[in-house]
Formats: structure tokens, C-alpha cells, sequence
């Protein structure tokens, strides 16, 4: 991970890879641009992400994957 930016799990995967990783800049501002983890492909924007976020995992395991992921530090 880059200084510069933050990972964080969406419980909706990249439509290149399938990663679940997203990357985001560290100012998270709502029109920043997020990107796979993985294949680095544009997924949505960063307001965008959050909603998903608040929408929350479609199952138990998703959720607890990603407590543990965006958990911080």
C-alpha cells in the first residue's frame, strides 16, 4: 500500500478480478476516484463506496471478512 492512499473491503468484488480490495486516497474525499487493490481498475467513487458500505455484507461471513479488513489501523 501506498503512503498516499488506503485499502479498504467492499462486499461487492471488481468487475475485471473479482478482488473484493479497493484503494482510495488517504483524504477519502467523496468524489475521489476508487480503484482495485488488485488489477488497479477504476470501480467508482469513493461516496459511491460508501454507500455500499452502509448498505453493509450480504451474509455473516462477508461481514465478519470485513470487519477485519477495514478495521484500520
Amino acid at each position: 500500500m501506498s503512503g498516499l492512499s488506503v485499502d479498504f473491503r467492499l462486499p461487492v468484488g471488481c468487475p475485471s478480478c473479482g478482488s473484493h480490495l479497493m484503494r482510495v486516497s488517504q483524504v477519502k474525499n467523496p468524489d475521489d476516484k476508487v480503484f482495485c487493490a488488485s488489477c488497479s481498475r477504476y470501480v467508482c467513487l469513493y461516496h459511491e463506496a460508501c454507500t455500499v458500505l452502509e448498505k453493509g455484507p450480504g451474509s455473516e461471513s462477508e461481514a465478519l471478512i470485513e470487519a477485519a479488513v477495514n478495521r484500520g489501523p
